[in-house]
């Protein structure tokens, strides 16, 4: 009986914990927006790289002077912005590492998609 009420408790234990934890890092996970204005083919500087930690949700909030198409590589979000518009680019950043966010130019490849030679901006996703 005693071996019993051990692993039952046990199991309890574990499942507290579990839930706890999830709990606990679900609530350091943040809701981050962040404004990028493109002009003339370029974001400012200060905006060219942008970090965040992984289970947070991003939102780019992306206007231009120009007609892009943008996209996210390792998240595979593609996004048309005009100009006068605001467009938002919303993610869970679920994956960490380095994502750039290039700006897709019609023509090129038999895909009709070829890339700036740098990306606008690249976005870090570091390990909660």
């Amino acid at each position: 009986m005693f071996h019993v009420r051990f692993v039952l408790a046990t199991f309890v234990w574990a499942f507290l914990l579990i839930a706890a934890g999830s709990a606990f890092f679900g609530a350091l996970a943040a809701e981050l927006t962040f404004d990028l204005k493109v002009a003339h083919g370029r974001v400012p500087d200060s905006m060219q790289l942008i970090r965040v930690r992984q289970g947070d949700v991003v939102r780019l909030r992306w206007s231009t002077d120009q007609p892009l198409t943008l996209h996210l590589h390792g998240y595979d979000i593609e996004k048309h912005v005009e100009p006068g518009t605001t467009t938002d680019l919303t993610f869970a950043a679920s994956a960490t590492g380095r994502f750039p966010v290039h700006v897709h130019a019609q023509g090129g490849r038999a895909d009709g998609h070829t890339h700036e030679e740098e990306p606008l901006v690249n976005i870090e996703v570091y390990p909660r």
